[in-house]
């Protein structure tokens, strides 16, 4: 039986290498929520949340994740009982709506905790087959297409199996015809993170004409059925990150036929729970799905990997190394990827198979709450 004694929750703040620029705004520091989880037994395992700054991609932010957690999800684990991880999605989401990143946040380190009392690796424990992880890279908006291509072209010479193109209304068929001129064999796709609608179908459209892996929600953060419309105009596949925050969501895609890849994102459907059965439901339905990346530190890392060790993530992650974002990492080793990008799973050790840098997170912590 796993019973959760304590939960600290922790901000640290750790500056990314370079800005991270999307279709909703710019981040050049990422405040990050860790949780320390210790159990009656006295183990003591580590988790992330990802909810960021500002409410610009999904309706959480780390503000209100951390009243979330300290009101509402805190106190329905601490000191329960479960006979599996798989029974805390479910009791974390009778009467209480919404708040998956914080959900997450808890549900997953209960997952971990499991891992490390087993003494088996958490890629192991949710039922992933593979040792190492195809990795892509995930470029942020530049300032003109000749830095796009120059960012692409080293990505690619550094091995990353996949290039993510963000785009924005104005800044998207000159950048992604450049990257695809200089890259004429390169996996590309675009990500839009719902910067459009469907008075851009036209323009959208005209992606087809460069070969893209996949165009991932350009449309509503919480739409289906204007993607199901854009998704007939379109050669190029559809992928959902947004719209889908459940297994009924993705059942919806597929009846709509609103897209033909899923994003799962753990911390965006509320935890492993949730993220597995949305992959079995994919898996058997032929639908791809990749891992993407929320600008996790090497926690939230070490959680993403365990999961897309699964069978279904067949297309590459946003799961690029340490290095990609941090100057330092809060875990050691540091993740990083082989020359032909790809990002080994730790089965070695139990949980999350990293160490955590204790004191690295008590010099970056900006304010703390300890939960019995």
């Amino acid at each position: 039986m796993i019973r959760l004694e304590q939960i600290t929750l922790r901000e640290i703040r750790l500056p990314l290498r370079e800005p991270f620029r999307i279709s909703s705004g710019e981040v050049t520091e990422r405040r990050i929520t860790l949780l320390e989880l210790r159990d009656v037994d006295g183990v003591t395992v580590w988790s992330e949340g990802v909810a960021g700054e500002l409410p610009n991609y999904s309706p959480e932010a780390i503000d209100t994740a951390w009243i979330a957690i300290t009101n509402w999800v805190a106190p329905r684990v601490l000191g329960r009982e479960f006979a599996h991880p798989r029974d805390v999605f479910p009791a974390l989401e009778a009467d209480f709506r919404g708040n998956m990143m914080a959900k997450a946040a808890v549900e997953m380190g209960l997952w971990v905790l499991e891992a490390q009392r087993r003494g088996v690796p958490l890629a192991s424990l949710l039922g992933g087959t593979r040792d190492a992880i195809a990795t892509g890279i995930s470029l942020g908006i530049q300032s003109s297409p000749e830095r796009l291509v120059a960012k692409a072209q080293a990505a690619i010479a550094e091995g990353y199996r996949k290039v993510k193109i963000k785009i924005a209304p104005g800044q998207d068929i000159a950048y992604v015809r450049a990257a695809r001129e200089a890259l004429p064999d390169a996996p590309l796709m675009a990500d839009a993170n719902n910067a459009y609608t469907l008075d851009d179908l036209d323009l959208l459209a005209e992606l087809d004409a460069f070969d893209l892996m996949m165009i991932e929600q350009p449309l509503a953060w919480d739409d289906l059925v204007q993607h199901a419309t854009l998704q007939q105009r379109l050669r190029t596949p559809v992928c959902l990150d947004e719209s889908i925050t459940s297994l009924d969501r993705a059942r919806d895609m597929v009846t709509l036929g609103a897209g033909r890849i899923v994003n799962i994102k753990p911390g965006r459907v509320g935890g492993f729970a949730s993220s597995l059965a949305i992959h079995d439901y994919c898996f058997a339905q032929g639908i791809p799905v990749w891992c993407g990346g929320m600008l996790e530190s090497g926690v939230g890392r070490a959680c993403n990997v365990a999961l897309a060790s699964l069978p279904g993530f067949t297309k590459p992650g946003d799961l690029s190394p340490s290095a990609r974002y941090w100057s330092q990492d809060v875990v050691t080793p540091e993740w990083t990827m082989t020359n032909d990008g790809m990002v080994p799973v730790p089965l070695h050790a139990p949980g999350l198979g990293v160490s955590v840098d204790v004191d690295r997170i008590d010099n970056l912590t900006v304010r703390r709450v300890v939960l019995h």
